[in-house]
């Protein structure tokens, strides 16, 4: 008992010390709790935005293959698929593989749609289509959500980001638009919710930024024998 006693009374606490591990110790875990808060908070919202607009304003050329489901209350739903392309300022090449032969052409001005199994055209200018394949021509522009769309909700999904974003004005042909970005700020989904609540959902894969495209793949020049009508929109 003398020798433990003797042992502690050589080495008596020291309350300096004690508080210095004390304060370094509080610090550090304050610091690794910081550090576990913001790694699960994720981007802020103006991040994420940004991150887009910087990917996709800075592109010229845009190539990708796309998944496309239609719903429409009352009509059912319809899955094509294809590849897209599209070029600055506004054109767009929809080739769908499926139904094989539908073509979506925009050369800026005008915009084609090609249907085969009716070997029938419709052409609409740009500026009257209501087609909601519309919205994805401002990849290509100079996006700018905040000018595009009023509200945002941000919510995270794995690794990914969904954004919900409302039309600004009554007037476009969709009220909402939903992206999925993943952490490079690519867009890999698409759903765009139209005025009449039709429902019209992308899925995007093999995204290539700035590839060859050459202007003949913008220049629509209809089928032989097919019958070309003038659509309002």
């Amino acid at each position: 008992m003398g020798l433990l006693y003797g042992c502690h009374s050589r080495f008596p606490p020291r309350p300096a010390l004690i508080r210095r591990q004390a304060y370094v110790t509080r610090l550090a875990l304050g610091v690794c709790l910081f550090a576990v808060s913001a790694l699960a908070a994720g981007p802020d919202l103006h991040t994420v935005l940004k991150g887009v607009e910087n990917r996709y304003n800075h592109a010229r050329t845009l190539q990708v293959l796309f998944s496309q489901t239609y719903e429409m209350p009352q009509h059912g739903t319809r899955t094509e698929s294809g590849e897209l392309f599209l070029r600055k300022p506004g054109r767009m090449r929809w080739q769908y593989t499926d139904p094989a032969g539908k073509l979506f052409v925009s050369d800026g001005k005008y915009i084609y749609l090609y249907t085969p199994s009716q070997n029938r055209v419709e052409r609409s200018k740009v500026k009257e289509s209501d087609d909601m394949r519309a919205p994805l021509a401002f990849l290509l522009g100079r996006l700018d959500f905040e000018q595009e769309f009023s509200t945002f909700l941000m919510k995270p999904e794995g690794e990914n980001t969904w954004i919900t974003a409302q039309a600004k004005s009554d007037r476009l042909p969709f009220t909402q638009v939903k992206f999925l970005v993943t952490p490079s700020y690519e867009i890999r989904e698409l759903v765009i919710t139209g005025q009449d609540n039709s429902v019209m959902s992308f899925k995007f894969s093999d995204e290539k930024m700035n590839p060859k495209l050459s202007d003949n793949m913008f220049q629509f020049k209809a089928p032989a024998g097919a019958e070309v009508v003038e659509s309002e929109g």
